[in-house]
This record gives C-alpha cells, sequence and structure tokens, in this order.
C-alpha cells in the first residue's frame, strides 16, 4: 500500500483547496485562487527532506507548498479570510505567504533570484543548508530565471529548482509556448538534472531526495523536473482544456486511484480531515482583522533636525570619499557585501568606486554577469538573510532592468509579509549627463523610482561627505534604498566653497543632511531647492542672479528625495514667497512637481512657483546638443530671472 501518512498529506492539501473554493463561492475569501488540484504530490514528495534551516520560495500556486513546508492549515485559511491569523495577517493573500523561511510571490520566476540569494547567504556562512525554488513549466519564458540559473552554477550555490510541469502556462499548451527541451535549458548552464513524475511515486520520492542530498552534499545546484497535471481551471475561471483531457489524467491521478483501491482507509482519512478543516475553518471566521492603523502607520515624519553648522570643504574627490567609506565599513561591518559588474580588482567599477576593494576582502566583492534583474534579486535575498550588500548597478539607466525586482519584490516584502521580513538593500547607481554618453547612458531616472512606495532614494552631492549619507543609510534604513550618485561630481572635490557673500551649512533632518546656501548680508528673495548634480549648476548662477537680476537666493540642496522633508523648503519659501525647484531630468510629472504640490499643501501663503529641468526629449551624444538639453546655467538664470521680473512688476501699483 501507498505510504499512508504522504497520502494523508496529499489529502489535506486536497481538501484544504477544494474547501477554499466552497468558502469562495460563498463570498468569503479575499482575492483569487490558484489551486494545484492533481499536483499535491510533488510538494510533499520534497518537503519531507526539508530542514528547519532550509529556505523554500514558491509562486503563485503555492498552497500545496505552504502545507506541506508548515504542516498545518489555520494561518493559510486566515490568511486567504483575510483575518490577522492569517500567514501574513491577511494582507498576502492567496499568493504571497510568509511563514519562517518559506516565502511565496505572484510574479512568474521573480522568487528565483530571491531564493539564488538565500542560497548565497547560506554558502557565505558554510551552512548544509538548501535552498528550493518551485516554478511551474510557465515559468521558462520569464529571463530572470536564465540568468539567475548562470549565476547560480558559477557560483555553485545551494539551490535546487523544481519545475512543476503542469504541460499549460495559464491556458496556453507546453507545445505551443516552449521551444526545445526543458532538461536541455538547465544542463546548458552546467546543472545537474533530475526527472520524475507523481505516476510513479516511489520514484518520485528517491528522486526527490537524491536531488536534495545533491544540493546539500555538493553545494551546487541542481534542477528537477517532475511531471504532473493540474486538474482544475488556472484560477477559478473557466477552463478551455480538452474535456477528455482533463478526464484522462483524473482517471489516473495518485488520490483518485487510492480512492478506487482503498475505499475505507481513504473514507476515512477524509472524515478526519474535513472535521479538522472544518473546526480551522470555523476558527478563522470568528477571528479578528488588521486595522489600518496596525497595518500602515502613515508616511508622515516630524522633522528632527539639528541645528545648522558650518560645511567644511576637502581637496577629495567625491569617488575617492566613497571608496574610502566602503573600504573602513567593510572592515567593520563583516555582513557588509559589494556586488556589481566588474568591481573586483583591477577594473573596480566604471568609475573606480570599488577599485581595491576585491583585493583586501577577499570572499566579499562579487563581480556579477551582465544580469540586472538577477542581481537586484539575489541581494535582496541575501539582505532578507542576514547580510548587509551594497550593488552597484553600472549606470543609472540600468535600472529599468532592475525595476521587476524592486517594485514587485524588495519594496513589498516589508509590507507584504507583515513585518516578518526586512529587506535592507542599497542600491548605488551613477545617473546624468554631460559626458556625451548618449541617450541610453546619460539620463537622470529618479522620477521613475520616487513612484515606488517603501522605497527610500537618496542623492548624493559635492557638498555633503558621501560617507555621512552612506553612514545613515546603512544604520538607520531597513527597507530598500535606493542612492543615486552623479557622474560629473565623482571628479568633484567634497563640500566645495560657496562664492563670497554666501554661506554654506547643512542641518540634518530626518537622519539626512540639507545643505543650505544663504547670502550673508541680507536676507534671501528666492528659495532654490535641488539635488544631486544640479546643485553644482545652482551654485553657477548665485552671483549672476543677484548681479543680474537682483536675486538673492538661498539655495537648499536635498539628499534625501523620497520622502521629501518639506518643513525647511516650507519656511524658506515662506520667508521669500518665490520658490524655484532645479532637476536634472525632464520637468513634467519629477521632483520638482512633488515638491512644489507639498509646500502648497503646508502652506497658506501665496508663492510664485517654477520648475527648471532638462528638456523632455532623449539626451544626444553631441556636446552642444546635450549641453542645450540638460538643465544648464544659462536656463536657470533666464528662468528666474524672468520670472522675478514678472512678480516684482505684479507688484508695482497702476
Amino acid at each position: 500500500m501507498t505510504d499512508i501518512a504522504c497520502m494523508r498529506e496529499a489529502i489535506l492539501i486536497r481538501r484544504a483547496e477544494q474547501k477554499l473554493l466552497e468558502l469562495f463561492s460563498f463570498g468569503k475569501l479575499n482575492g483569487t485562487v490558484h489551486t494545484c488540484v492533481g499536483q499535491e504530490f510533488s510538494p510533499v514528495a520534497f518537503m519531507r527532506h526539508i530542514d528547519a534551516d532550509d529556505y523554500v520560495v514558491s509562486n503563485h500556486r503555492c498552497h500545496g507548498h505552504y502545507i506541506a513546508y508548515t504542516k498545518e492549515c489555520k494561518s493559510l485559511i486566515g490568511e486567504l479570510m483575510g483575518k490577522k491569523t492569517g500567514a501574513c495577517g491577511g494582507i498576502g493573500g492567496s499568493q504571497h505567504l510568509c511563514n519562517r523561511k518559506f516565502f511565496s510571490n505572484g510574479i512568474q520566476g521573480g522568487m528565483v533570484p530571491i531564493a539564488a540569494g538565500f542560497a548565497m547567504a547560506l554558502k557565505l556562512n558554510a551552512a548544509k543548508n538548501v535552498v528550493m525554488a518551485f516554478i511551474g513549466d510557465g515559468t521558462l519564458g520569464e529571463g530572470v530565471l536564465y540568468e539567475t540559473m548562470n549565476i547560480a552554477a558559477k557560483w555553485r550555490l545551494p539551490l535546487l529548482i523544481v519545475c512543476e510541469n503542469n504541460y499549460y502556462a495559464q491556458s496556453t499548451k507546453l507545445a505551443d509556448h516552449l521551444a526545445g527541451d526543458i532538461l536541455e535549458r538547465a544542463r546548458s548552464f552546467g546543472l545537474r538534472t533530475f526527472q520524475s513524475d507523481i505516476w510513479h511515486l516511489e520514484q518520485l520520492l528517491d528522486n526527490a531526495k537524491a536531488s536534495m542530498d545533491f544540493v546539500r552534499d555538493a553545494s551546487m545546484p541542481a534542477f528537477h523536473l517532475v511531471d504532473l497535471y493540474r486538474l482544475n481551471p488556472h484560477s477559478k475561471g473557466d477552463d478551455y482544456r480538452d474535456a477528455s483531457e482533463v478526464e484522462r489524467y483524473a482517471a489516473i491521478d495518485p488520490i483518485h486511484v487510492f480512492r478506487q483501491e482503498h475505499p475505507r482507509v481513504y473514507r476515512e482519512l477524509v472524515d478526519d480531515i474535513d472535521r479538522h478543516l472544518d473546526e480551522t475553518i470555523r476558527e478563522a471566521e470568528a477571528g479578528g482583522e488588521l486595522s489600518l492603523s496596525e497595518y500602515f502607520s502613515g508616511e508622515e515624519e516630524r522633522e528632527a533636525r539639528s541645528d545648522w553648522t558650518e560645511l567644511s570643504a576637502t581637496d577629495e574627490r567625491q569617488a575617492d570619499r566613497i571608496h574610502s567609506f566602503f573600504e573602513k565599513e567593510m572592515k567593520r561591518n563583516e555582513k557588509l557585501l559589494f556586488i556589481g559588474e566588474d568591481v573586483s580588482f583591477p577594473y573596480g567599477g566604471a568609475f573606480k568606486v570599488a577599485k581595491d576593494l576585491s583585493e583586501k576582502y577577499p570572499g566579499r566583492v562579487f563581480s556579477t554577469p551582465i544580469s540586472e534583474a538577477a542581481v537586484t534579486g539575489i541581494s535582496s535575498g541575501l539582505a532578507m538573510a542576514g547580510y548587509r550588500p551594497v550593488l552597484e548597478i553600472m549606470f543609472g539607466d540600468f535600472i529599468t532592468l532592475c525595476m521587476d525586482q524592486i517594485v514587485n519584490h524588495a519594496s513589498k516584502f516589508g509590507y507584504m509579509f507583515n513585518g516578518q521580513t526586512a529587506c535592507p538593500i542599497v542600491i548605488r547607481t551613477p545617473m546624468g549627463g554631460g559626458r556625451g554618453y548618449g541617450p541610453t547612458h546619460s539620463q537622470t531616472l529618479d522620477k521613475l523610482l520616487l513612484t515606488v512606495d517603501n522605497l527610500k532614494v537618496v542623492a548624493l552631492n559635492s557638498f555633503v561627505d558621501p560617507g555621512q549619507i552612506y553612514r545613515s543609510v546603512l544604520d538607520n534604513e531597513k527597507e530598500p534604498v535606493i542612492v543615486i550618485e552623479n557622474k560629473l561630481d565623482y571628479a568633484r572635490p567634497v563640500a566645495a566653497r560657496p562664492p563670497i557673500p554666501f554661506k554654506s551649512e547643512q542641518a540634518v533632518v530626518n537622519g539626512y543632511p540639507i545643505v543650505r546656501i544663504r547670502p550673508v548680508l541680507s536676507p534671501p528673495t528666492a528659495t532654490i531647492v535641488t539635488y544631486g548634480g544640479a546643485s553644482h549648476a545652482v551654485m553657477d548662477c548665485i552671483v549672476p542672479l543677484f548681479i543680474e537680476h537682483d536675486v538673492k537666493a538661498e539655495v537648499l540642496i536635498l539628499s534625501k528625495l523620497k520622502p521629501i522633508d518639506c518643513d525647511v523648503i516650507v519656511r524658506s519659501a515662506e520667508t521669500t514667497g518665490n520658490l524655484y525647484v532645479v532637476e536634472e531630468g525632464s520637468r513634467h510629472h519629477g521632483i520638482g512637481s512633488e515638491i512644489i504640490a507639498a509646500v502648497s499643501e503646508r502652506t497658506e501663503q501665496k508663492i510664485v512657483v517654477q520648475r527648471i529641468a532638462s528638456l523632455p526629449c532623449p539626451i544626444p551624444s553631441n556636446k552642444n546638443l546635450e549641453a542645450d538639453i540638460l538643465v544648464n546655467r544659462t536656463r536657470i538664470i533666464e528662468t528666474i530671472g524672468r520670472k522675478s521680473q514678472a512678480a516684482w512688476r505684479q507688484r508695482i501699483p497702476g
């Protein structure tokens, strides 16, 4: 007879999902339900060999994996019913589950690099553990999977990818969406491969153990293909598969066969499981739900500001100061890792920030393939596993290749899993034009990043020691941070002196410095807010603005762009009555719009406002055209001069 414990677990998964479908039909569930009916023996076979310190990541069809991992249904049912007792307090729902070292997300393939990050952490810890990542055959169309398999193979990570092939990607047949052979794809990366199916259970159980043992003992990745068949529709909707095909697989379904061969034992198992599930459902229905205040504490920060102190100047280049900070920090913190393309010695990164770090800290600096999505996910997994990865994306333009890992993974994990994990990944990337690099290597894409909730965005400038900003990031942030570094600022000395008669000073506001450059002899008449590389252009304008237009500017240079600390800006703008925001990206829907809107919400005074930015078109390589398109000295002076003259005329009667 089939292993009764194994069969009971499979029946538990099936009956739990059938109960969930019933609850959905009664309107008692939140969101959707993707069942694994027909696939139950895959998670049952593999979870038998999981240790407490092994990791499991899953996908949208995760219920079976979750039940086989946790050995219970209470937290799953509570989650889908939106209850506090749920795995994530009702926040994640069906596709987004977390319990100890189990994590699932509904984005196809997106959790595989996260799994590789966990595996890398295990390898760095010299732990004899494994990470198991479940994917479906539909995931074989996702590029991030192949990026990750390549890295896992090259870095010899203890990662087992289990591909559950149910012959359909939603409703598209395998033959219509897959070219070539599944196992040959894995073998092409040098992965050890295994193959099983659910219709030969003893072989599946043996092979599951063999693949897990291989990864655990060899500390190398493997790929295990499991052929199976999903008996239910993709979700709750219509099923367009041929009915006779479904019936054919239903007839050989292992649970159905067991029911036919052992009806009494099957009935006893089902009755016992149903009693347990019905009681679990009653308990869940009686449970409470999270309130908004329990889930979201609000985005507003009360201003915590230090006194204004005078800035000191140094002749050291910004890039050298960044390098110096990380050199010291890696010595201080053994969990800090430096990751990126070409960051190892002798190249040291495109802008030489990494220089000799790989020589001084071997085994903690990782030069990666050109795989931005995968290395972002791997860095996130490392961060969730207790490391502090600092990821360099060679050019800010390439941040678009990382966006799924930023938007749908790193930025969501803390909230989505109801505080059970944190993802303090730090992503550094140079942005900005001025070097003639052309349309895809000169952009400032901060506006894209500002739209991502639960993501902090910081920009270095040439007036503040970058180590001060990075110190705050590493000491205070538990969620993802992107640090924008301007290419031209790398070669500039830090804390350049302002022209006479202006004074430069800084205050730390909610952990991050704001630089203020103000006239010494008389009150300011205009507030200019800027950040990053644009701050240098603004500095070149304050004397001409005074001489040519009698505009006495108070310049505020921000380092934290999201969330913006507005109180200092509001106080200055209320004093001057004029607010100009200078940004390096194009002005529409950008940070200038956000600052002006935020200030308008916080003041009753009438303030003249203006955005000054680069022109909204691709940045050319031609140096003269590039200079005309990027925000520049001429545009800043002309715009502020024209606006100030118009405001002055309005104040003159008649």
